[in-house]
Order: structure tokens, then C-alpha cells, then sequence
């Protein structure tokens, strides 16, 4: 098996992944793994797709992340990962599918309007 590449978005986070066979070794930015996520929750959101497909620790992923915060880059990362199985053996859409884990997630921060504070919220009305 080659390399596998594949991406994944979020908010505005974009990684790209490069998969192959290997010890289960991940890095993101060229740090390690634990080091780029240092929140639990993130590091088990990325690792769901492995998980589920009981592949965990099978393969090599080098990740290159961009835009957003934490929680953007780690959906993102989960995504690639999900697509990037999926390429490997298409068998595992039946377990990826149902655990919603090759949907894109479709939302993103609104924008601000002109003449308001923020997107939603207006400036303080005074009557008199």
C-alpha cells in the first residue's frame, strides 16, 4: 500500500493527511501527537475513526493543519482520517456512516453586519 492523501474541513481549520501502513505513529505540524493536542477530548475525537474501524495503531499519519482553533483542526483531522479509511478497504462505510464520521460538518462562524456590535447583537437602546 502507498501513501494515502486525503483532506478534511472544519469551521476554518483544512488538513491534509498522508496515510500509509505502519505503527500507528501520528504527527500534526511535525510535532507529535499528545504534544499538538494537549486535551484529551480532542486526541480521542481524532482517533474515533480508528476506533470504529478497530484499525488503531495499523497506520502512519502525517498531518499538515491550517486556519482555526483546536476544536476545528481535530474535526478536521477526523474527517481526513475517516475519508482517507475509506480509500483503504470501502467495506468501512458501514461502520463510518452510521457513526457520522464522513459528514462534513456545515457550520461556520456568521457574519458580522454592519451597524451591530457582532453578528447578532445590537447596541444598547435607550429610550429617552
Amino acid at each position: 500500500m502507498d501513501t494515502i492523501h486525503t483532506i478534511g474541513r472544519r469551521k476554518t481549520s483544512v488538513a491534509r493527511i498522508y496515510m500509509k501502513e505502519g505503527s500507528g505513529q501520528i504527527t500534526v505540524n511535525g510535532r507529535g501527537f499528545e504534544d499538538y493536542f494537549p486535551v484529551l477530548t480532542h486526541r480521542i475525537d481524532i482517533l474515533k475513526p480508528f476506533q470504529v474501524t478497530d484499525t488503531m495503531g495499523k497506520y502512519d499519519v502525517k498531518v499538515n493543519v491550517k486556519g482555526g482553533g483546536l476544536t476545528g483542526q481535530a474535526g478536521a483531522i477526523r474527517l481526513a482520517i475517516a475519508r482517507a479509511l475509506l480509500e483503504v478497504d470501502p467495506e468501512f462505510r458501514a461502520q463510518l456512516k452510521p457513526a457520522k464520521l464522513l459528514t462534513r460538518d456545515p457550520r461556520m462562524v456568521e457574519r458580522k453586519k454592519y451597524g451591530r456590535p457582532k453578528a447578532r447583537k445590537k447596541f444598547q437602546f435607550s429610550k429617552r
